[in-house]
């Protein structure tokens, strides 16, 4: 199971959001690229970025920070956030971003959605974000009218070869993990999936790791890690024991 360091960027900062709430930041530092290697330093063996101000205006924002951090580390990157067409997609790919996550374009636009699949194979995944598990897009400011279950097979017979699945009431809360919406989400799809929001002690990531026979392939933490809440290198280290 992998821990992934969230390095979420606004207005050129490393921010996290409390349940999405784009005037609810808190800052964590000034400088992403300098967290970044951070992370890296401290054992991450992926990094989760995500734009913002991307993901609030529909187009990307950040792509100079973006493509610095991916100069920097050696590690691989994934990204989400504002990527709603092709251009933009292949742009971070060619810029060193190793896969791509697909919000609201994997929601509004199937077709477009499955040829960025075909294009860049094994590469694009979604982010399904859902409160109660009703779904939300752009930027978690629009209800779909879906719910996760609505989606999940189509998305995976599109080409989807991930998940990221966010519960947004827990979201920057650090109140612990939805399990049971969790173990939902694993039994709808074959694909591997990725939990977010309320991981914010060891207890939590305790808790998720005998998921990951169910294909749960890691978890992002924000908040936890910055605040200290989570020792992120004894998470890591407690993971890695696991399989001796």
């Amino acid at each position: 199971m992998i821990i992934f360091p969230a390095v979420d960027i606004k207005n050129g900062q490393c921010v996290r959001l409390r349940q999405g709430l784009e005037n609810e930041v808190t800052v964590f530092s000034s400088d992403p690229v300098s967290m970044a290697d951070h992370w890296e330093r401290l054992g991450a063996a992926w990094l989760h970025l995500v734009d913002l101000d991307g993901a609030f205006s529909g187009k990307p924002v950040n792509q100079g920070l973006i493509k610095e951090i991916c100069d920097r580390v050696r590690i691989p990157v994934q990204l989400g956030g504002g990527i709603r067409d092709a251009d933009t997609a292949s742009a971070y790919i060619n810029s060193g971003v190793a896969r791509l996550i697909i919000g609201t374009m994997a929601l509004e636009d199937n077709s477009l959605f499955a040829d960025l699949c075909v294009e860049f194979q094994g590469k694009i995944g979604v982010s399904l974000d859902a409160r109660d598990g009703k779904l939300k897009s752009r930027g978690w400011v629009a209800d779909t009218g879906l719910m996760v279950e609505d989606v999940v097979p189509l998305l995976e017979s599109l080409g989807s070869s991930f998940f990221v699945y966010t519960d947004i009431s827990r979201d920057g809360m650090q109140s612990g993990v939805n399990v049971t919406a969790l173990e939902k989400m694993l039994g709808l799809t074959s694909r591997p999936v990725i939990a977010a929001g309320g991981v914010s002690v060891l207890e939590d990531i305790q808790e998720l790791y005998p998921l990951a026979a169910k294909g749960l392939e890691g978890v992002i933490t924000g908040r936890a890690i910055y605040s200290g809440s989570l020792d992120f290198q004894m998470a890591v280290k407690w993971i890695e024991e696991q399989k001796q």
